[in-house]
């Protein structure tokens, strides 16, 4: 081998080296979508579930709070609206959804007591879907569309697609309440 085609192989591994930096330093999003290979825990899922069922046997009504309470671990007690407060010192809170956390939906006309969905998955920066109970009354609701429609994309005003074909109304969010 000459001693002119002995530096191609270090040509080439500085180009795999920086391509490999790039990598690393890639941005959020890509990062957020790489978190849709996690899944919630199938035997805290399949409990939660059971339970509702069990209610609904009985005739007694499914609740948000305790269905996010059992599906994520979060354990926190009282109407959904107070969720975000009661997590501080004892959660970690933020704006970027995480599978397993809870978002926290804010009080309004529509939502009195707030609401609180747990994320069972990242679909990319903008868009999730969410495992909640009696966003249609009584029910569960399993992988519902969420897009984040806020202006500084910061996941502050969502839209969730209730029905099969379109996405309802702006909802204000909280954030995210993440499981320890």
């Amino acid at each position: 081998m000459s001693v002119k085609n002995a530096s191609r192989p270090v040509g080439l591994s500085i180009l795999c080296a920086a391509l490999l930096f790039i990598a690393a330093c890639s941005t959020p999003s890509q990062n957020v979508q790489s978190l849709s290979s996690v899944e919630l825990d199938p035997q805290r899922q399949q409990l939660a579930l059971m339970e509702v069922q069990q209610l609904q046997s009985k005739g007694s009504r499914v609740w948000c709070v305790p269905f996010a309470r059992n599906v994520s671990g979060v354990d926190i007690r009282g109407n959904a609206n107070t969720w975000w407060g009661k997590a501080t010192g004892i959660y970690d809170k933020g704006k970027q959804p995480l599978v397993g956390a809870v978002m926290a939906f804010r009080k309004t006309s529509k939502l009195p007591m707030g609401h609180v969905a747990v994320v069972s998955e990242v679909v990319s920066d903008r868009e999730i879907r969410v495992d909640h109970a009696n966003w249609k009354r009584n029910k569960v609701s399993l992988k519902m569309d969420v897009i984040d429609v806020s202006e500084n994309n910061d996941w502050s005003a969502v839209r969730l697609k209730s029905q099969p074909t379109a996405f309802g109304s702006v909802y204000p969010i909280t954030g995210f309440i993440y499981p320890e």
